[in-house]
């Protein structure tokens, strides 16, 4: 317990780079005082909230569009600071939303980037089994991979898996070679390109603080920024990530699924250690932990990082130990799901914890797979922070989430509330899209 507390009272004091985005950078912002009309606003301008804004306008040119960023860029939070993986939809549950959207999101993924021009490397996953028990859970996966329709998915012995990645280590392997990486910050400065050249309006510093019905019979949703300007909208469609909780209670709707921040950090392979992998290697998911443990990722802009872990952070955007909101903190702490959570997951939290501040450790979870890595070999890297949803009991909510529960007035039947969409949302992001812009067809009858 005494070495617990001198590792907690380092990271308090310790501090991490916060993450560099490459998110648009544009200020499209109304002034002070602009009213503006719109059939649809959309508000939350990560790669969710922008893919679906361009979907609706694509197949309804004749609405007016709004898409909605409180930041000074798209893409500013979990949509520009994530590992960029295309993931192809091993790990979900057969028949969930999960499974299907991502199944066909990679494919739409793919698709776009070509005609994009989109840099992108299809090089692979492999999911590596170091132990005798792993083995079982790896077939596990296999099946799992196979019933949701992931393609040219294969089992590998540890001299097929060599061939791959000649480095790595391991009894037997789970090979995908659909899955790859991209920058998904570009990706959505694309959709948002998209959608700006179809006609569409982007508010960038736009941070909503509160709707309100109007007096229009026409534009009967009002919403108000910190700055006090206004649009005004005949319905809303809500994608706020880490935020959707807090902008779901602002219309008037339930807090639930209530969202719980963890910091996922990186290290980066020194450059002259890039070499040692070409592909994703992943560790088989231990049932008992609700995240799937450190692993190697190159990114596309030829780096390579190891990691994340998983930590409570201590507000919403809390990318460093320093970052902290004192009232998100309490919000935090007084839910009992995440007392419950907490409770149930002590001795997993105290160990990301200590491996957070003791580098070696970290590194010894990916020495298990390619021995050669050492302490000397990573440096400090980016951060990034999971809207992670929970409900009372204490349940992780996994799925992707999405409702129009009724909220006062003219407001809640006129929002519709995407309230969860994590890893895979990114890769996910046009088949969510498809699926939300048909779900605002079906409520608002457009």
């Amino acid at each position: 317990m005494a070495i617990a507390k001198k590792c907690v009272r380092f990271l308090l004091n310790f501090n991490y780079r916060h993450p560099v985005t490459t998110g648009t950078l544009r200020r499209y912002s109304a002034g002070a005082g602009d009213t503006s009309q719109f059939d649809v606003a959309v508000i939350g301008g990560g790669i969710v909230g922008s893919a679906s804004a361009r979907e609706l306008i694509l197949k309804h040119p004749h609405l007016k569009v709004a898409l909605v960023e409180k930041e000074n860029r798209f893409a500013f939070h979990q949509s520009g600071n994530n590992s960029g993986v295309i993931h192809a939809g091993i790990y979900y549950k057969p028949g969930s939303l999960k499974a299907k959207l991502c199944v066909k999101g990679l494919n739409l993924s793919y698709k776009y980037f070509d005609q994009k021009g989109i840099k992108y490397s299809k090089c692979g996953k492999l999911i590596v089994a170091t132990e005798r028990s792993e083995v079982p859970r790896l077939f596990d996966l296999y099946e799992r991979g196979l019933k949701n329709g992931v393609k040219d998915i294969q089992l590998m012995d540890s001299k097929e898996m060599k061939e791959i990645e000649p480095h790595c280590k391991g009894l037997q392997a789970l090979w995908s070679p659909h899955t790859g990486i991209v920058s998904w910050a570009q990706v959505t400065d694309s959709y948002v390109k998209d959608f700006i050249e179809c006609g569409g309006k982007t508010y960038l510093n736009f941070e909503v603080k509160k709707f309100i019905e109007a007096e229009s019979a026409e534009y009967p949703v009002k919403i108000i920024d910190t700055e006090n300007n206004v649009i005004n909208a005949k319905y809303v469609l809500t994608c706020c990530g880490l935020h959707s909780d807090k902008v779901a209670v602002l219309t008037g709707c339930p807090e639930e699924p209530k969202i719980i921040p963890f910091r996922g950090e990186y290290l980066y392979l020194v450059p002259n250690k890039s070499k040692l992998t070409k592909t994703n290697i992943y560790p088989v998911p231990d049932p008992r932990f609700p995240f799937l443990g450190v692993h190697l990722t190159p990114r596309i802009d030829g780096r390579v990082i190891v990691g994340p872990n998983a930590i409570l952070a201590f507000c919403k955007e809390g990318y460093r130990w320093g970052d902290y909101n004192m009232q998100e903190l309490k919000e935090i702490i007084g839910f009992s799901g995440f007392r419950k959570m907490a409770m149930k997951y002590a001795s997993f939290g105290i160990k990301e914890m200590i491996r957070s501040a003791i580098t070696p450790l970290q590194v010894m979870q990916v020495r298990k797979y390619i021995q050669e890595i050492t302490s000397a070999d990573v440096e400090r890297g980016p951060a990034g922070v999971r809207a992670q949803a929970m409900a009372k009991d204490g349940t992780l909510i996994e799925d992707f989430v999405f409702d129009s529960k009724p909220g006062h007035g003219a407001i809640g039947s006129r929002v519709l509330h995407c309230r969860n969409a994590p890893s895979p949302g990114a890769t996910s992001s046009l088949a969510i899209a498809e699926m939300v812009v048909e779900k605002i067809e079906k409520e608002f009858k457009i």
